[in-house]
């Protein structure tokens, strides 16, 4: 997984990748105007309630260029339970030049990234590969 350190929507605090390091993480590429990624947030929610303790995470990269203001208000309003961060281009570019939303990472505990879902991914297949990397 390429590494970053990126502000926290709500609080703007610096979550950095090494917090991650021997956990399985999904991380979602996402945008606040994009349907398929808002219709994937109750998916996400279920997935991190149901592997947290198994040392899993999901991590949500927004793309937005409105502003945090604009991701920590559906931080908030959808009651989202995993950390949710600003991206930059940066960070976009170092996943392989993420352009269409929602993208999706799932990274193993060795910090690999395993697969790679462009567009909508079904909660059945992600639960699957999840528990494939646990």
């Amino acid at each position: 997984m390429p590494s970053f350190s990126l502000p926290a929507a709500i609080d703007g605090s610096m979550v950095a990748s090494e917090n991650y390091r021997g956990k399985a993480v999904l991380v979602t590429f996402f945008a606040t105007w994009c349907p398929p990624c808002l219709q994937e947030i109750p998916t996400l929610k279920e997935l991190q309630v149901k592997f947290q303790q198994q040392g899993f995470s999901v991590v949500a990269l927004a793309v937005d260029e409105g502003g945090s203001d604009v991701v920590a208000r559906l931080v908030r309003q959808a009651h989202i339970n995993y950390p949710v961060l600003m991206a930059n281009r940066t960070t976009t570019r170092d996943f392989g030049n993420v352009v269409a939303l929602p993208t999706s990472f799932l990274v193993n505990k060795n910090g690999q990234v395993v697969k790679k879902y462009p567009g909508y991914a079904a909660r059945g297949l992600l639960e699957r590969d999840i528990e494939s990397v646990l």
